[in-house]
């Protein structure tokens, strides 16, 4: 056992507030519309700040009141405590701590989503480090009707309160696995009958040529190197989206919704294509 150095006067625990930014921001969500999506929601939340007005607003006074019940602080603070709490962020006058985030197993995942759809689509994050990309796409995945997320623990982001916040309320009912390893779990998604689809930005076939069919999981690559080679070795197909202008590659986010769109795209249409029409 290594032996415990002294305290600086910094670390004094007895000259810090209980209820300090530092303390709050590991799991601080802000915001009108994400903290009413939390709210009702099954995230325990350990504390809430809100000012007079929004208090008794008919949105939050009845999901504040069942909140208090079960075991939440709530805090009546002015405009400049929630200045302070957020470091001056669009809080709208309500903030939140919300318990750290419960990640399902992937084995779990599955399940649920073949219970939701027999031909599911999960969208598999390989490496996105900015919680402003990820959030932006767990909230356009939720929104096509996607049935969860997988991201890996290492060298990526996780879900962080910025992730919540971007994502806008869309967690509350989108589950996420976060796993050790990337590659086994791609091999454990075609074992349970999906096909891996991974987007590269030239090398793929063209997006709208592909016949998405069956259960999918859908892998997006980072921010700068897109997928590495061990992923793109686990994918049956890969894909591109043809671009016509100068930009070379697109955001993350945007790519991931280009493609979710044409997944249910082709399922839209798909019954008028049957029927001749």
């Amino acid at each position: 056992m290594t032996e415990a150095s002294p305290k600086s006067p910094k670390e004094d625990p007895k000259e810090r507030s209980p209820e300090s930014v530092e303390d709050a921001n590991p799991d601080l969500i802000y915001g009108l519309h994400p903290v009413l999506a939390v709210l009702k929601g099954e995230r325990h939340i350990n504390r809430v700040w809100i000012t007079a007005k929004m208090r008794y607003d008919s949105r939050f006074h009845t999901l504040l009141n069942q909140a208090k019940s079960n075991g939440t602080v709530i805090d009546e603070v002015d405009y400049r405590r929630l200045d302070q709490i957020t470091d001056r962020g669009n809080h709208q006058g309500v903030a939140v701590q919300v318990a750290p985030y419960q990640y399902i197993e992937l084995s779990d995942l599955i399940a649920r989503a073949k219970e939701k759809n027999p031909n599911p689509v999960l969208v598999i994050a390989d490496g996105i480090t900015d919680p402003h990309n990820l959030g932006a796409m767990i909230r356009t995945a939720e929104a096509v009707g996607s049935q969860g997320l997988v991201i890996p623990q290492r060298r990526a982001v996780g879900i962080t309160s910025t992730v919540v916040k971007v994502a806008a309320g869309s967690l509350e009912s989108f589950p996420v696995s976060r796993v050790v390893n990337l590659a086994r779990a791609l091999e454990e998604l075609k074992a349970s009958g999906f096909w891996i689809y991974g987007t590269v930005a030239e090398s793929g076939e063209a997006l709208h040529r592909v016949n998405f069919s069956g259960a999918i999981a859908l892998v997006i690559g980072s921010e700068g190197s897109g997928l590495n080679l061990l992923t793109q070795r686990h994918c049956d197909f890969l894909i591109s989206i043809p671009l016509q202008g100068n930009t070379p590659s697109l955001n993350a986010s945007v790519a991931a919704g280009m493609s979710l769109y044409e997944i249910y795209r082709q399922r839209w249409t798909a019954p008028l294509d049957m029927s001749g029409h």
